[in-house]
């Protein structure tokens, strides 16, 4: 018999989804309160939020205590860390795919809007050339934040300026108060410190995701809509990396158009550029789509439009679970800030964005990653598609929780990179030596 610890108070599809899965594995399993877990000696899994986990338990007792997170994985779960993680990664690597899934990226910390005088001669030099020479637009993220919070776009210097004195707060009394936008790009201002700037990408891919409802649309009618590919993945151990197969594909709430240069930035309406769910929970899950249901719509951007085929998707999921593999690896390169433990697995959305160049006939799509997001918001799913999750938590319990407490044949059969089981495909298989429990 296995104790197992849920907690998902805030999460409660989460929690659903972690009880059926546990009732679909050939384990047993008791379940406890919080308070109960250090009480036996009995086998433990804890499939909880972050926060309720108890991270020194799982560390002095790695043959008998699961978790579903490990304890550092800020290097790839913060923007800015991330950024620096890649970056160190390429100087060593330079011929890494990374070197071309990755958007040009800025990483600033910064408290006042004043403190940018000094950023252009020296972090921001290479940002401020690139400004000056415009024809360029970029985005501005907070590291901390997340579900589009705090994103501003902007493409001279002065815009920049002016969002960040947009962020400031005269007053003390009201520093922790969200400042909020009508577009809902709400932030926090304690989040306000650490910074991403990411060049945007101007060449989006464009589908409209009405055609996957009804084949009989002409070109004439359909609306080029930009969205971001949301790819889950799980990583196991110390370590192993899967990519779940159906991914989905969420798109923005507006037809896409280019920003207007002429447009004050904070003017600018961020619809067309967002493709963030939880920022059109009006419309429900009308804009969320499955990759392979994109098979057959036309394709609006460029100038000869034509069907996007199974072999662009299955390149694109290539691509995918290429720069995940090469991405946790440039993760494991700062183990202060991820260390992959062999009793520990955790699942993670990942966003990327797919650039369209019509010109590259042999390539002509390139998947960039945008970031990646522990304990990611998968109510934003839907009801239509809540079936993959049900079986993506199925999945992850199968080849994480069962061998783990069960028969290690499981984990001893050979598993080969690009194979897929269970729909999930392994795109990595590494051994780390993490570091070891230490009496305190």
């Amino acid at each position: 018999m296995v104790n197992a610890f849920v907690s998902w108070p805030s999460a409660p599809l989460t929690d659903s989804l972690v009880r059926r899965a546990l009732s679909r594995i050939d384990i047993p399993v008791s379940y406890i309160a919080k308070d109960q877990r250090s009480s036996s000696d009995a086998p433990l899994l804890q499939w909880c939020t972050y926060d309720e986990m108890d991270h020194e338990l799982a560390h002095f007792k790695r043959d008998t205590v699961l978790s579903s997170s490990y304890t550092f994985r800020k290097a790839l779960i913060r923007k800015h860390y991330l950024s620096r993680v890649i970056q160190t990664y390429l100087k060593k690597q330079p011929q890494s795919i990374l070197e071309y899934a990755c958007p040009l990226t800025f990483e600033i910390e910064i408290s006042f809007a004043d403190e940018l005088d000094e950023m252009w001669t020296d972090e921001l030099w290479e940002l401020g050339e690139k400004l000056d020479a415009g024809s360029s637009w970029w985005i501005l993220k907070p590291g901390m934040a997340d579900r589009g919070m705090g994103i501003r776009m902007f493409n001279t210097k002065e815009d920049l300026q002016n969002i960040f004195e947009s962020f400031e707060d005269d007053s003390e009394d009201e520093a922790e108060e969200a400042v909020e936008e009508e577009d809902g790009t709400a932030v926090v201002t304690s989040q306000l410190r650490h910074f991403v700037i990411q060049e945007y990408i101007m060449t989006p891919l464009l589908l409209d995701p009405s055609e996957t409802m009804e084949k009989t649309h002409t070109s004439t009618n359909l609306t080029g809509r930009k969205f971001h590919l949301r790819v889950y993945c799980i990583s196991k151990g110390d370590i192993q990396l899967f990519v779940y197969n159906r991914i989905l594909a969420l798109f923005s709430s507006a037809p896409y158009s280019l920003p207007d240069e002429t447009e004050d930035c904070s003017e600018i309406d961020l619809k067309p550029h967002l493709t963030n769910t939880s920022l059109q929970t009006e419309l429900g899950d009308s804009n969320v789509r499955l990759l392979d249901e994109l098979e057959g719509c036309t394709i609006l951007s460029g100038s000869d439009p034509r069907k996007l085929k199974k072999s662009d998707i299955l390149l694109l999921i290539s691509q995918i679970k290429d720069i995940l593999a090469e991405t946790f690896k440039a993760g494991l390169q700062n183990p202060v800030h991820f260390q992959a433990l062999p009793n520990a697995f955790e699942l993670f959305g990942v966003d990327f964005v797919v650039s369209h160049s019509a010109s590259t006939k042999t390539n002509p799509f390139l998947v960039k990653i945008l970031e990646i997001n522990a304990e990611p918001a998968i109510e934003l799913t839907g009801p239509r598609l809540k079936w993959i999750l049900e079986d993506l938590f199925v999945s992850g319990a199968k080849i994480c929780v069962e061998p783990f407490f069960g028969d290690k044949i499981h984990s001893t059969e050979p598993w080969n990179i690009g194979e897929v089981r269970n729909n999930l495909i392994k795109c990595m298989d590494e051994e780390v030596r993490g570091p070891q429990p230490t009496a305190i």
